[in-house]
């Protein structure tokens, strides 16, 4: 049998599929926020450029913080806030991963915990979802995100998890929606990718 009819079928429903995220706005969204990403991460490439040069020597700033403070301590400082709505930005900890004595574990390490403090957002949403005044609390406080993810769903974890919009709420959102765990696992993969092009384009780590 020819296998035309299937081919066609296939390439019907890729057809489909982006002409739903055409007319939803999905490919705005993406493009809206890559433009918003870039301004903000040049910004924070300069500062750093321009601090290290005529500030504070970041050489020895993160030589302090590795002898003042512990792994242990850092690591634990990063879990909390990928687990609880992304308070401090990730490349901070990448920054000082790099000036360890073993960067690519380090490096490793902080994807992994990102990738588990993104799984804890997700069963916080879950558990807020059986709350009904705080669910519709968060609901309206969140109702961009949750908006977005009833409405793109895995295709906006991928989005939370490669650019700069906060993982933990995407994934809290997600768990509010009740978002299918195993697909929502699938997609968070990608948050290893982030970290390591970051380390990579941004910091030179490999």
């Amino acid at each position: 049998m020819s296998t035309f009819p299937k081919q066609r079928t296939k390439k019907s429903k890729i057809r489909l599929l982006h002409q739903y995220y055409s007319y939803t706005g999905f490919y705005a969204f993406v493009r809206s926020s890559i433009g918003k990403a870039i301004i903000p991460i040049v910004v924070f490439i300069v500062s750093l450029w321009i601090i290290h040069s005529f500030v504070i020597d970041f050489d020895d700033l993160f030589t302090s913080i590795i002898t003042t403070f512990s792994p242990l301590a850092i690591l634990s400082i990063f879990f909390a806030s990928e687990s609880i709505l992304g308070l401090i930005p990730p490349e901070i900890f990448i920054a000082w991963a790099g000036k360890t004595q073993a960067p690519i574990f380090y490096l490793s390490l902080l994807a992994v915990l990102s990738y588990l403090g993104g799984i804890i957002s997700y069963f916080i949403g879950r558990g807020i979802a059986k709350m009904p005044a705080v669910y519709q609390y968060l609901e309206l406080k969140m109702q961009k995100h949750v908006k977005m993810v009833r409405k793109w769903g895995g295709f906006l974890i991928v989005v939370g998890a490669l650019l700069p919009i906060p993982y933990s709420m995407t994934s809290m959102a997600a768990g509010l929606i009740r978002y299918d765990f195993k697909y929502y696992l699938l997609f968070g993969l990608l948050r290893f990718l982030r970290f390591y092009l970051y380390a990579v384009v941004i910091f030179n780590i490999f």
